[in-house]
């Protein structure tokens, strides 16, 4: 699973979301099935503003059926259905450190 990391140089959230397009176009290209954001979560205790916007944008790119959908951090372990299914699926995917560590600071995106 290719890794992209959208928050790595504190981006404004339209650049965090032209960066997530581009990402997630190149990963197209490159046929991937799935990409792990890195977006962060608003660790300062204020903010979380990229996590949001890039949270609702993969919502709508699955309502228009852009992506096949997402997974958001908080979700991400074998207790949560669409989780489980992923990983029967793609076992390789059980060894992912973030998994079953509820970190709202990234989303797996199923392109």
């Amino acid at each position: 699973m290719k890794t992209v990391n959208l928050k790595s140089d504190m981006p404004q959230v339209h650049e965090a979301l032209q960066r997530l397009d581009r990402e997630l176009a190149l990963a197209r290209q490159e046929k991937a099935s799935l990409l792990k954001l890195i977006h962060g979560y608003g660790s300062t205790g204020a903010g979380g503003d990229i996590r949001l916007a890039v949270q609702k944008r993969l919502l709508e790119m699955t309502e228009h059926a852009q992506i096949r959908g997402c997974i958001f951090g908080e979700n991400w372990s074998k207790s949560d259905e669409p989780s489980w299914k992923l990983l029967q699926s793609l076992p390789d995917l059980k060894s992912d450190v973030d998994l079953g560590r509820r970190n709202r600071g990234i989303t797996i995106v199923l392109l």
